[in-house]
């Protein structure tokens, strides 16, 4: 027969509510709302996803056009220009760096997972190379479009693999004239050689809301 609870034991009462106390103690981190797993995962998740992305498009590229594939995209830049236009855009454009790097493992073996622990793409601003650029617009006839050139960005993809981005004054309803005659102004002073450790694959003007105008290959 079950004991009516005003007849049970105090000890047990008492040891029950020692226990109650306990689990809501480790349960809320001492009077600290916890994190939701989501929020606990939101920046892996950034990374990941993207480098997920990257090694999906790049075993596809890879199961396509095997090693000839590997050439391709891995020395000749292909997954750092794919990169640009990858889908989903939202995904990739979390970590572009770790989109390319999921792109060149995949499609440089097929089968060697190395995603990144933390961020891969670094935004860098270089004050020199905008001198530098408007230095060469002024005397080359050019001083117009280099004139609407707020920043010079170094968008680091990885330990080697860079864009360069214009950020502008200009925005989506400027004339596409203007726009494409800084970018080939700037693509014609651009110096080619990029060192040996280092490689610039694009060009990319942007809008001063951040906005993508046009791209072009360095």
């Amino acid at each position: 027969m079950r004991t009516p609870a005003q007849a049970r034991p105090v000890g047990l009462t008492v040891a029950a509510a020692l226990l109650g106390l306990i689990t809501v103690s480790c349960g809320s981190g001492g009077g600290t709302t916890p994190k939701s797993p989501a929020s606990r995962t939101t920046a892996e998740h950034g990374y990941e996803a993207a480098y997920d992305a990257g090694w999906r498009e790049g075993k596809r590229l890879f199961k396509d056009g095997g090693k000839g594939a590997a050439v391709r995209e891995v020395v000749w830049g292909g997954c750092v220009r794919r990169s640009l236009t990858a889908q989903p855009h939202n995904v990739v454009e979390k970590d572009r760096g770790a989109w390319v790097l999921g792109c060149k493992q995949a499609v440089g073996s097929g089968t060697d997972r190395h995603p990144p622990t933390t961020w891969v793409t670094r935004r860098e601003s270089d004050p020199d190379l905008l001198a530098r650029f408007r230095s060469w617009a002024l005397a080359n006839g050019v001083k117009q479009p280099a004139r609407h050139v707020s920043q010079v960005v170094i968008v680091h993809l990885g330990d080697r693999d860079y864009d360069v981005e214009l950020a502008t004054a200009y925005t989506d309803t400027s004339a596409k004239v203007e726009v494409k005659r800084l970018a080939d102004a700037f693509a014609t002073w651009w110096d080619g050689d990029d060192g040996d450790n280092a490689r610039a694959w694009n060009l990319i003007v942007s809008a001063r809301d951040g906005k993508q105008l046009i791209t072009r290959n360095l």
